[in-house]
């Protein structure tokens, strides 16, 4: 017989299935995981450091760009950590808006996920069919703060703007004739409200698709289905958050546990699982876009019958009208004002955290007075679920390491930071 022996092998950092800039160093008996060390700092960007040297306003846009696929739910804790320390209130057609926002995030999220996932273990189509509706909620995203994906739509005391009265349509071409681009505008005439409207309308027929494609799929379950088991009193222990704890049967949601904005007027459920392994947390998952779209629901209902501001009035938080800024000098010192010097927050230590789609996303501030954080920490979802994996994937085949990697659903923009 072949001798089998140990030996140590790198896993990325260049993987396509590394999930941006993961590296592992994996020791081996043949095909069997003995041990992982995952390597962190490779995707680095001082997003704490650069925060401490800028007007709080100006890092709305870093917290874009850490979890890169959550956008609007890392800006969510940021500005509310701020508004605590202000002692600030939103008026309430901005909650409703973040929160369908926050919302319309968590599908993105998902989306990308079941894709990223499904390609990962091997299921090509469910990621053409995830991404024909992320692409609709890219374009809500893009309708209303003019970004695709890094938004800098919430701010301390509201949001950018209020959601448009119009949803861009798409021109006729020589690939798509005039009688298609009117079919594909269809549900594109009315509002961007009409618009999430007609999505929250037909997205659960698409997850009905995804469930055909994968659920009861047998090469699916045999890829998931006691991989990465992690029982409820370990994930504890482990630092798990959102559905990676849920997952394992803990039924803990920041939504409702701690709950922030308007989530107790809206009604939805907390899906947990029962095993803790990878397939439970596929459901979990796939569930929670299930629930979230009743939220974005909820939320398009009040929204149409409720109108009202969507910021705060106050000028030394809030900028003023672009027209009143061209034409009144006060409103135009108190435009140069804002977006040079910002402004101060007492002195103080604030920490917010929100149910973003990988767990519990926290912002932690420290303010000295000034117009900038004297420190600012960021708690990552994903950095313990990714310090597990060794725990995880200990005992398991080298192939089931892309299972449990998809399942925990890494983006290393917020590991790093």
């Amino acid at each position: 017989m072949t001798e089998i022996r140990n030996y140590t092998m790198n896993f990325g950092p260049q993987h396509p299935a590394a999930h941006g800039v993961l590296r592992l160093v994996m020791e081996m008996d043949g095909e069997v995981v003995e041990r992982i060390d995952p390597h962190i700092g490779l995707l680095h960007r001082a997003t704490e450091k650069l925060a401490e040297s800028k007007p709080y306003n100006h890092s709305i846009g870093y917290m874009d760009r850490l979890d890169y696929v959550s956008m609007m739910c890392n800006e969510h804790a940021y500005v509310l950590a701020i508004e605590k320390l202000l002692g600030v209130t939103p008026p309430l057609r901005a909650q409703y808006i973040r929160v369908m926002f926050a919302e319309i995030t968590r599908i993105r999220n998902h989306l990308l996920w079941i894709a990223a996932h499904g390609l990962d273990i091997g299921a090509m189509a469910v990621f053409l069919y995830a991404f024909r509706e992320r692409e609709d909620l890219c374009d809500v995203y893009e309708a209303t703060s003019g970004a695709r994906l890094h938004a800098a739509y919430f701010r301390p005391g509201g949001v950018y703007r209020d959601l448009p009265d119009e949803m861009p349509k798409y021109s006729a071409s020589s690939v798509h004739g005039e009688k298609e681009t009117r079919q594909r505008n269809s549900n594109r005439e009315g509002s961007v409200l009409d618009f999430i409207e007609s999505f929250v309308e037909r997205f659960p027929k698409c997850v009905d698709e995804y469930e055909t494609l994968l659920t009861d799929n047998r090469i699916w379950k045999q890829r998931t289905v006691d991989i990465g088991v992690v029982t409820p009193e370990r994930a504890l222990q482990l630092g798990f958050t959102g559905p990676m704890l849920r997952g394992s049967g803990v039924e803990w949601d920041l939504r409702r546990k701690q709950p922030y904005e308007v989530y107790p007027q809206l009604k939805f459920d907390i899906p947990v699982g029962s095993t803790g392994d990878c397939y439970d947390r596929y459901l979990v998952r796939v569930e929670e876009m299930r629930q979230s779209n009743q939220v974005i629901s909820q939320c398009v209902d009040w929204l149409k019958n409720n109108q009202g501001p969507v910021m705060i009035a106050d000028h030394k938080l809030a900028p003023p009208q672009r027209t009143g800024m061209k034409q009144d000098m006060e409103s135009l010192i108190h435009h140069f004002k804002l977006f040079t010097e910002g402004y101060s927050t007492p002195p103080g230590q604030v920490y917010q955290a929100v149910e973003a789609p990988k767990g519990e996303f926290g912002i932690y501030i420290i303010s000295d007075g000034a117009n900038k954080p004297y420190r600012l920490k960021i708690r990552a979802p994903g950095f313990p679920h990714l310090a597990s994996l060794d725990e995880m994937a200990r005992g398991h085949m080298l192939a089931d390491v892309v299972a449990i990697i998809g399942t925990q659903d890494i983006v290393f923009g917020e590991i790093d930071r």
